[in-house]
């Protein structure tokens, strides 16, 4: 059984479905979820589901020595960003080669990068009357949602659509899509 780690920084209704299916499939394990963000619904609902919270600062990004080492003590086989809005640092990167993922609300190249997160991303897609958009699901490298991309799953924009609706479609992708995804990568290695 490989043993997975969620990093989020929100409301975590993604790290929860991630977990639920998980706990179900009993094909992997959810170790820990890790959060920057102290305030994260994301830390309520891991607890819910009892899954240890790790709660971090920017310290720990910059010098990623500790982080490391509790990635270690739990016998990280993969990390699954859900949400986490922080760049991974190097040092991760290194030490889990092609094992951390995340996904992107669109269909990268697009309307990725510094910045571009949640509803920032569906009021450019609306905004520059794009007729598709969706998820993508990539791994992690140096660069903002640039890492190779291993799935999409697309969904029309219709002229009437809000940011919110676009977003409610796009969570609908996330949440029958993202767990499966995991659970085949992590199959594979």
């Amino acid at each position: 059984m490989k043993n997975i780690v969620i990093f989020a920084s929100g409301s975590g209704t993604n790290a929860e479905n991630i977990i639920r299916y998980f706990n179900e499939k009993k094909t992997a394990s959810i170790k820990c979820v890790m959060t920057n963000n102290p305030t994260a619904g994301v830390i309520e609902r891991a607890k819910n589901l009892k899954v240890p919270v790790v709660i971090f600062d920017r310290e720990a990004i910059k010098n990623p020595a500790k982080l490391l080492a509790d990635l270690n003590t739990l016998e990280t086989d993969f990390i699954v960003l859900a949400g986490f809005l922080w760049k991974i640092p190097e040092e991760l990167i290194h030490a889990f080669p092609n094992k951390i993922i995340n996904i992107h609300p669109a269909l990268l190249p697009k309307y990725g990068g510094k910045g571009m997160y949640g509803m920032h991303v569906h009021e450019a897609v609306i905004e520059n009357k794009e007729p598709k958009s969706g998820i993508t699901i990539h791994y992690i490298n140096e660069k903002y949602d640039e890492g190779a991309i291993i799935f999409q799953a697309e969904t029309e924009v219709r002229k009437s659509d809000t940011p919110e609706s676009l977003a409610e479609r796009i969570h609908k992708l996330e949440y029958e899509y993202f767990p499966q995804v995991v659970e085949k990568i992590l199959l594979d290695i």
